[in-house]
C-alpha cells in the first residue's frame, strides 16, 4: 500500500483528496546564522496561519507538503502545533537548502554522513523525535547551481532515497540548472521518476519542460495565484504539458504562506498569500479549457500522492 508520511504518522495515499505539493507554513529566509533564526511562539504562528489552513481545508485540501527545510526555518515543534489545529495532513521535509543557506555544521560533512542523517529522519524521526520526514527537500543556486556542495547534497539525497524510497524535490530556477541537476542525479543512480522539479515554471522554453518530463521528472508549476506570475501563461504551460502527454507528471501548487519570524507581525514581506487559488481560480480555468474532471483528479490528487508516497 502506498502511504504518505505525515507529522501525525503514515496515511494511505488513496484515502486522500486534493494534495498541495509545495507550500510554506513557517519560513525564515534570513538564513541559519541570523539571530533568533527559526524561532517564534507557537501560539502566534497558529493564530496567524490557522485561519488560512481552515480556509484551505474548506476548499477541499486534504494534505499539504511543507517545503521549508533545514537552512530556511524548519521548526518541527511549530509544525506539530499547526498539525494539531487542522484536519489537513502536513508533511515535513528532511534535506537542506541551497549553498548560501547550508548551516556551518553541515558544510564540511561527507555525502555518507548526510545520507545517513537524512535516512534516519525518514525512517526513525526528525531531530530525535518520533516524527518522520516525508521527503527530501534540496535547492540549487539560481544561476550557477549545482555548486560543489549542492552536488554533494544531490549525491547524498540519492543514497537516502535509495535507502528509503523517498522522493527528492528541489528548488531549481531555470532549465539549464535543472538539466545539470538531473544529470548528477542520474549519474548517482536515481530513477528520475522520484525527482520533482520545483519552480519549473521559471523555464520559459516548454521544450525543456517536456524534455525533463520525458526523462521521468515531475514538473511542478507552483506559482498558482502568485501576483508575480502571469496566470494565463501558467495555464498555457500546464495545457501544453497535458497536450504533450505528460498529465501524469504535472504538479500544481501555490508556493504560498507563511509565518515570518523576522517580523513582529509574522507576515511575509509581500503579505500572507493563502492556499485556495488552485481550487477557486486555476482548476475552473482548466475546466473551461476543456479538461475533464478525471484529468483534474489525476493532477491534483493522484499525481502528488504518487510523487510523495512510500
Amino acid at each position: 500500500m502506498k502511504k504518505l508520511q505525515t507529522i501525525k504518522g503514515s496515511i494511505a495515499a488513496d484515502s486522500l483528496g486534493l494534495i498541495l505539493p509545495h507550500e510554506h507554513l513557517f519560513t525564515d529566509l534570513r538564513g541559519p546564522n541570523a539571530g533568533g533564526y527559526a524561532q517564534a511562539e507557537a501560539s502566534a504562528v497558529v493564530n496567524l496561519v490557522g485561519p488560512y489552513l481552515a480556509e484551505a481545508s474548506a476548499s477541499g485540501v486534504t494534505a499539504m507538503i511543507e517545503c521549508s527545510t533545514v537552512g530556511v526555518g524548519r521548526n518541527l515543534s511549530i509544525l506539530q502545533s499547526l498539525a494539531d489545529v487542522t484536519p489537513i495532513h502536513l508533511v515535513a521535509p528532511t534535506g537542506v537548502y541551497r549553498d548560501a543557506y547550508i548551516p556551518n555544521v553541515l558544510r564540511e560533512v561527507s555525502e555518507q554522513f548526510l545520507a545517513e542523517m537524512w535516512t534516519k529522519e525518514l525512517t526513525e524521526g526528525i531531530e530525535g523525535s518520533s516524527i518522520r520526514a516525508g521527503f527530501i527537500k534540496l535547492a540549487m543556486s539560481d544561476n550557477d547551481g549545482p555548486t560543489a556542495l549542492e552536488v554533494r547534497n544531490l549525491r547524498a539525497a540519492v543514497m537516502a532515497s535509495q535507502n528509503t524510497g523517498a522522493a527528492i524535490a528541489s528548488h531549481t530556477i531555470g532549465g539549464k540548472v535543472a538539466m545539470r541537476e538531473m544529470d548528477v542525479l542520474e549519474q548517482a543512480g536515481l530513477d528520475l521518476h522520484r525527482f520533482i522539479w520545483i519552480h519549473a515554471q521559471t523555464e520559459p522554453d516548454i521544450s525543456i519542460l517536456k524534455e525533463a518530463a520525458q526523462r521521468g521528472a515531475y514538473i511542478e508549476l507552483d506559482s498558482v495565484g502568485a501576483p508575480f506570475q502571469s496566470q494565463p501563461e501558467l495555464l498555457e504551460t500546464a495545457l501544453a504539458l497535458i497536450a504533450a502527454g505528460y498529465t501524469r507528471q504535472l504538479l500544481l501548487s501555490h508556493d504560498a504562506g507563511w509565518y515570518n519570524p523576522a517580523r513582529a507581525d509574522g507576515l511575509p514581506e509581500e503579505g500572507y498569500r493563502g492556499y485556495t487559488a488552485l481550487t477557486s481560480d486555476f482548476i475552473p480555468a482548466l475546466l473551461q479549457r476543456g479538461l475533464a474532471q478525471e484529468q483534474i483528479r489525476l493532477i491534483t490528487i493522484n499525481n502528488p500522492a504518487d510523487a510523495f508516497a512510500f
